[in-house]
């Protein structure tokens, strides 16, 4: 039917329109339809679940234990803290270490901060005076710590060096011994457990002349640990309900985060995501082969210290498991796994040019809601394409029939041309607009993901779209023979039947416009669209009915009102017929 063409463009720029409502701007069409599919979605923690507004809440030195911070500034620390009651210290004791500890965390952040966790440092310790950066060591996947080399202004005499970073990476770099060691591991895990980012942070004190070349940005001297610096990033207001939602769609959640195991597990646990087989970790995946991770993939909801190349591996892993895989990202190095996902989806307001260039979607607030909700529209855009495309195929049956059926027995003739172009005028925006513009069903996301390689139209749906056409078809030509056999004028005659299988194309709009049968399949059935389409159809009918010269030209007679009450019953007929057999399929109507 020509009609496909037209609802294949029309569904697909509507789509892209409605989900860039939602927050989602769509790069590729053909996301669109795969949204519906997807079985996994893999989220990044930062900025996606989390709200990306980092604040410090708390800090850890080897002399003053944990030190819980607030919110007023005092003491130049820029911040309020308390002591912890179970080491019974007082704030005072507390305030000198925690401010060398924040000033160091500090001095290791770039001077202008884009990273929200470089900017909460920087709200709570004031700039060192006097000193001058000389010099930064970035942190890398392999060296998940930066360093910065700071020198006196502006009469050299001593260098310093400040390191944040992972605890696991900076306290190898510190001269501790094990008892040390193990109590600085000990604190990081303890602050990780409440869902806080740790960071480690240290200094060390160099002469002018061993800094002067820059030694110490590659090769670290030893430092001294100053403490961890515990920083909190709230979950998104919506999230646990979002992936609730996903669950009950049958959707998996992965969360794929570069932070400590213990920090991702205390979020996903108010996510309600660790249900799983604990935290799969960046150094196991490391040691596990393609098809041992494939398997591991399959009970875990959490990777956590996660490189930006071991995403590339998750998605392989589980797209050879057979899972439609949904990947989000924002870095250069992202790109990979964005391109090889089934749905690659970049962040628009951190992410790169480089992973918005290989991905598919595109988040504009970094909402992990928005994600959800775009799964909802791609799962309502495919199953009101698949409704529109039964409505061609079921319409098309009268159509057709009835234009051959005088032929066939050589009676009058129903259907020109002229009449074939006004319904075509009729079918066309009913199958683009008025099921484009479908509410969703109430099962949409209580079911799970359409499969892969389901056909938008399998052999028993066209088969069902038939029936239906036929069954219209039958009551149009029951009538055509019926009033040629009373004796009734060939042009009173065509101009019953048109209007019957006017009435018909509206009895299977209603009829496929909702999956369920029965009277509760036609709730909801109307809306602004369908009525924007039937009034002119409606008034157009009714000109050419009662206005002589287009009567004339359409070979119509005058149409009786119990004509007109047998035409309605016929339509009426038509609808209450389809949906008992809609009842009786069943789900397997869906």
């Amino acid at each position: 039917p020509e009609e496909l063409p037209v609802v294949l463009t029309v569904f697909t720029a509507m789509g892209a329109w409605r989900i860039a409502q939602a927050g989602v701007l769509t790069r590729q069409a053909a996301a669109i339809e795969t949204l519906g599919a997807a079985t996994v979605l893999c989220a990044d923690k930062t900025g996606t679940l989390t709200q990306n507004r980092m604040a410090v809440m708390q800090v850890w030195t080897p002399a003053t234990g944990g030190v819980v911070v607030g919110g007023a500034a005092v003491e130049g620390v820029g911040v309020e803290m308390r002591a912890d009651t179970g080491e019974g210290r007082n704030a005072a004791a507390a305030a000198d270490p925690a401010r060398d500890l924040l000033q160091a965390a500090r001095m290791a952040c770039s001077n202008t901060p884009i990273d929200p966790m470089e900017r909460a440092l920087h709200a709570v310790a004031p700039a060192p005076p006097g000193l001058h950066a000389a010099g930064t060591r970035s942190a890398t996947a392999s060296r998940p710590f930066m360093l910065r080399l700071w020198h006196a202004h502006p009469a050299p005499g001593q260098s310093r060096v400040a390191c944040k970073g992972a605890p696991e990476a900076v306290l190898p770099l510190c001269n501790l011994d094990g008892d040390a060691a193990h109590a600085a591991l000990a604190a990081a895990a303890d602050m990780a457990s409440y869902g806080l980012r740790v960071l480690a942070v240290a200094d060390a004190v160099l002469p002018w002349p061993a800094a002067q070349a820059n030694e110490p940005l590659e090769r670290p001297p030893a430092l001294r640990l100053l403490g961890l610096v515990g920083l909190a990033d709230p979950l998104r207001p919506g999230v646990p309900a979002a992936v609730a939602q996903c669950r009950a769609a049958g959707i998996r959640v992965l969360m794929i985060t570069g932070d400590h195991p213990a920090t991702a597990l205390a979020i996903a646990r108010q996510a309600g995501l660790a249900d799983g087989e604990g935290v799969l970790g960046g150094a196991d995946i490391d040691r596990l082969d393609d098809t041992a991770l494939r398997q591991r993939l399959v009970g875990v909801s959490v990777c956590a210290r996660i490189r930006p190349e071991q995403k590339l591996r998750i998605v392989r892993a589980l797209q050879a498991g057979g899972e439609v895989v949904a990947m989000t990202g924002d870095g250069v190095n992202d790109a990979p796994a964005l391109k090889a996902a089934d749905i690659g989806i970049a962040m628009g307001e951190r992410g790169s040019d480089v992973a918005r260039e290989a991905a598919a979607l595109v988040l504009l607030h970094d909402d992990f809601g928005a994600m959800v909700a775009a799964i909802c529209l791609g799962r309502r855009i495919g199953d009101n394409l698949r409704k529109a495309v039964r409505f061609i195929f079921a319409v098309h049956v009268p159509v057709a029939g009835l234009a051959l059926l005088p032929l066939l027995l050589g009676l009058p003739l129903i259907l020109g041309p002229l009449h074939i172009a006004l319904l075509e005028m009729a079918i066309d925006p009913v199958c683009s607009l008025v099921f484009e513009a479908e509410a969703a069903e109430r099962t949409l996301m209580s079911r799970p993901p359409r499969r892969p390689d389901e056909p938008l139209l399998s052999l028993a749906d066209m088969a069902r779209a038939l029936l239906h056409g036929a069954a219209a078809w039958s009551l149009c030509a029951a009538l055509y023979l019926l009033a040629l056999r009373r004796g009734m004028p060939p042009d009173e005659v065509r101009a019953l039947v048109f209007v019957t299988l006017v009435l018909c194309v509206f009895a299977l709009v209603l009829v496929h416009r909702r999956f369920g049968g029965g009277f509760e399949g036609l709730r909801g059935s109307r809306h602004a669209v369908l009525l924007a389409v039937a009034a002119p159809v409606t008034l157009s009918v009714a000109a050419l009915l009662h206005w002589p010269a287009a009567a004339r030209l359409f070979g119509f007679g005058p149409l009786h009102p119990p004509d007109l009450l047998l035409a309605l019953g016929a339509g009426a007929m038509l609808v209450a017929a389809l949906q008992g057999l809609k009842r009786r399929a069943g789900p397997a109507e869906r």
